[in-house]
């Protein structure tokens, strides 16, 4: 399926990059096209089984499409070029939207669904990060802006942050490796002196991967209180190590701008 052809989507700087959506038999895409600001695709027969409007014609990002449930309904929050919006699961319709945020350049990272109707939201080229609240008024889907942040207190150009027992842990512009609190006070950040760029990061078995620009991957203690390297190792050379890590069977898949590798990271191994 084309999408440019079929929803007349519009191909963003550095093509496209959202994740697909499968949920249940059907995929969830969003091609920001005229008539469809996302659209649900049944996997079995390629069928369109709803559009959603796109009142303003908000572009495709490169920000995926991420489900939540919220007042007895589920829906899929989106970032489009012109805002975020929440679109009903069942058939396609405009639940809520806001323009409280949007990226000039590139909107990459997803929403990050929290609990209790949160929305945590982040992104580079001066956007910083804003938490927003829905709420449910009078069986209306309303969004409201919490706080919102400078850059130079917490961004995310590329990945999107991860939200651990009650705290966001993320990269900002500035290369930090940073730990947030939902109040939007920074409680920890790496040392300004060795930032870790736009790379990588994940979460496992409470400890954070986390990949610096150029291949050098650190072991740090997922902790709120205090920034702790276990461990580093260069297992890339390569530049832009920026692709999203995955780890499987104690096995982790990295990669730079030429390269993948596989590591072994399970308990007790001496490989490097």
């Amino acid at each position: 399926m084309n999408l440019v052809t079929e929803f007349g989507a519009t191909v963003p700087p550095w093509y496209a990059g959202q994740c697909l959506l499968i949920d249940g038999k059907a995929a969830i895409l969003a091609p920001g096209g005229h008539d469809a600001m996302l659209a649900a695709v049944e996997l079995e027969t390629g069928k369109i089984l709803w559009r959603a409007p796109n009142p303003h014609d908000w572009k495709m990002t490169h920000s995926s499409v991420m489900p939540m449930e919220f007042g007895g309904r589920r829906f899929y929050v989106y970032c489009g070029s012109g805002g975020v919006a929440g679109i009903s699961a069942k058939d396609g319709t405009l639940l809520w939207e806001t323009a409280a945020w949007k990226i000039s350049i590139a909107t990459v990272p997803s929403p990050l669904v929290l609990d209790g109707g949160r929305i945590f939201l982040a992104g580079g080229y001066n956007a910083g990060s804003l938490l927003l609240q829905l709420q449910d008024q009078g069986g209306k889907l309303v969004p409201q802006t919490v706080w919102k942040l400078g850059p130079e207190e917490f961004g995310a150009t590329q990945h999107t942050p991860i939200y651990h027992e009650g705290q966001l842990f993320g990269t900002r512009p500035n290369g930090q490796f940073v730990c947030l609190g939902l109040d939007g006070k920074v409680l920890r950040a790496s040392p300004v002196g060795d930032p870790f760029g736009l790379g990588p990061f994940l979460f496992a078995d409470g400890l954070f991967f986390v990949m610096n620009d150029s291949g050098k991957l650190s072991l740090v203690e997922g902790s709120a209180t205090r920034f702790n390297i276990l461990a580093q190792a260069q297992v890339l050379q390569g530049r832009e190590s920026w692709g999203p890590m995955a780890l499987a069977g104690g096995r982790l898949l990295a990669r730079d701008f030429t390269r993948l590798v596989c590591l072994d990271v399970s308990a007790g191994s001496q490989r490097k």
